[in-house]
């Protein structure tokens, strides 16, 4: 993998030689979910994707994004290649109504051996994987943990003995995630990937979302309903493909330049008579 250009993607090429530490995390973290867009638009372009992390972070230093196990996966290898004891888990994340359960459905990461001020065990949630969640990484114990205008709840799971639970925010698109601390590989991954990513049952085929998160809220693009979370909150329906790509490539950093205008006709078509179809 490319570790001076992804530091570069992430606005922190003085990084590759710098030693772990809390302090880096947290800005590794925070420029992450800045600048990295959790977007699923290669399932509406019709391009499959695996879960290997090393494709994943090659889509990334090309100017795209991913969900959960394309950014978390590429994180991790970040994160190991800068010498951070990182570990991967098998977490559950839970919308409205449904019930708890580790089912694969995200990809977590766990940070050991970083102590601060706020945290002496120094063990860390680190998830740049979760659209709107959080901002920066959390210290892997109980409590609740405010970021901007959003509150995240840490506890132990009731699912998964040694594990834990996170409670978003009221705002966000889901209610909770649960994991097991059990290491888990990118195999473990690959059967829901499939499902995630093909399955009409699925929200990403269903949805065509793209977020970002900063330290003042998140934004939040679905279908062509525009959003902002948190401090400047609005919400707007793109009329246009001309707004929906400048919106992709103001506000999430996508400028799309891997796909070619005919693709972006066929997405545009796609993305608008689903809206119409929600409409009515």
């Amino acid at each position: 993998m490319d570790i001076p250009g992804y530091l570069r993607r992430l606005g922190l090429p003085e990084l590759e030689h710098a030693a772990p530490s809390a302090a880096a995390l947290r800005a590794l973290h925070t420029a992450h979910v800045e600048r990295v867009a959790y977007e699923v638009l290669e399932i509406w372009l019709g391009r499959p994707t695996t879960v290997d992390p090393l494709e994943s972070a090659g889509r990334i230093l090309g100017g795209r994004g991913g969900y959960c196990y394309h950014l978390n996966g590429a994180f991790s290898e970040l994160l190991a290649a800068l010498g951070y004891a990182v570990t991967r888990h098998v977490g559950g994340a839970q919308g409205r109504g449904e019930e708890p359960g580790i089912t694969g459905n995200h990809l977590v990461l766990t940070v050991s051996g970083l102590p601060d001020e706020t945290n002496p065990g120094g063990a860390w949630l680190a998830d740049v994987g979760l659209g709107d969640g959080l901002h920066e990484p959390l210290p892997l114990v109980s409590g609740v943990y405010r970021q901007g205008p959003h509150e995240y709840g840490l506890r132990p799971s009731d699912m998964a003995p040694g594990g834990w639970r996170l409670d978003h925010d009221p705002s966000g698109s889901f209610i909770r995630m649960d994991f097991g601390m059990e290491p888990a590989v990118m195999a473990d991954f690959a059967a829901k990937h499939e499902h995630l990513t093909t399955s009409p049952e699925s929200g990403f085929v269903r949805v065509a979302v793209v977020q970002r998160r900063d330290a003042r809220g998140i934004d939040s693009l679905r279908g062509l309903v525009l959003s902002r979370l948190g401090v400047g909150a609005d919400r707007v329906t793109l009329d246009s493909a001309r707004d929906y790509f400048a919106a992709l490539a103001d506000v999430f950093s996508l400028p799309l330049e891997d796909v070619s205008g005919r693709e972006k006709e066929k997405l545009w078509g796609r993305l608008h008579a689903a809206h119409e179809a929600w409409l009515a």
